[in-house]
């Protein structure tokens, strides 16, 4: 399951003893602006003793490695629980230098798993000849299983984690619209979005797909994170998304 670090170290802690209950394996956390991934992994991890806390991601042009070296010291998260993930930010040249170099020095400074969010093919190989696994994003079913296939053909023990945006309520669908919108306007995703002939709304789980699409992703990747998009960022909320992806899930294995 997926969360943006903008809910908060309260919400986190009040949600993620539910979210392991519930038997997700990880909570990823979107480093976004004003609000900092690692402290609200750290806020879930204390509460949970198995749940994997992860970042999705960290842009290392704004947090080089030694300050998250130093945070990651301070919050003393479980090394054995944390999956770091970092990417180029807003760098507009020296991307795969900016983020070879991060996870170099992330590597002497002790960190045991890190991914790489990538989009495009460059940054995909930098991921599979460096890190422990990539960090793909905003694909169907079909893109993904083609970037997972050129991933396990370079690394064949690296991982291959994918985020998708999931509403599982039909009032949160405007506000996964409009991320979607938002995205397209980003430069970097809409050249990406185009080069894949996808549009972004193409690769989201939506209340009344939500059966049978998230097997379809498993299928093709290693770790499928379930990015929560809600109405409302209030416990209550995140706590129907892990209900209901719960009872979705297994629905489908009873099928079976």
């Amino acid at each position: 399951m997926g969360i943006a670090a903008a809910v908060g170290p309260d919400v986190a802690r009040r949600i993620a003893p539910a979210i392991e209950q519930a038997g997700f394996g990880a909570l990823w956390v979107n480093d976004t602006p004003g609000a900092d991934a690692l402290e609200v992994s750290a806020a879930a991890a204390a509460v949970t003793s198995r749940l994997r806390v992860a970042t999705g991601v960290i842009a290392v042009d704004r947090r080089p490695a030694p300050q998250l070296l130093a945070d990651l010291a301070r919050l003393d998260i479980p090394a054995d629980r944390l999956v770091l993930g970092i990417g180029s930010g807003a760098a507009r040249s020296g991307a795969l230098g900016l983020v070879r170099d991060a996870v170099d020095e992330l590597r002497q400074g002790g960190v045991g798993d890190i991914v790489v969010g990538a989009l495009g093919p460059r940054m995909r190989r930098l991921a599979a000849d460096r890190a422990d696994g990539v960090l793909l994003n905003w694909l169907t079913p079909c893109a993904a299983a083609e970037e997972a296939s050129e991933h396990r053909a370079s690394d064949g023990a690296g991982r291959v984690v994918l985020y998708v945006r999931t509403a599982v309520e039909d009032d949160a669908v405007p506000r996964l619209e409009h991320e979607a919108a938002r995205y397209e306007s980003i430069p970097s995703y809409a050249a990406n979005f185009a080069r894949l002939g996808l549009a972004p709304m193409d690769t989201v789980i939506l209340p009344d797909g939500l059966p049978g699409r998230v097997e379809r992703y498993a299928d093709v990747v290693d770790e499928v994170v379930l990015r929560a998009v809600v109405a409302q960022d209030g416990p209550d909320d995140y706590a129907r998304f892990v209900d209901r992806v719960s009872e979705s899930i297994r629905e489908t294995a009873d099928a079976v």
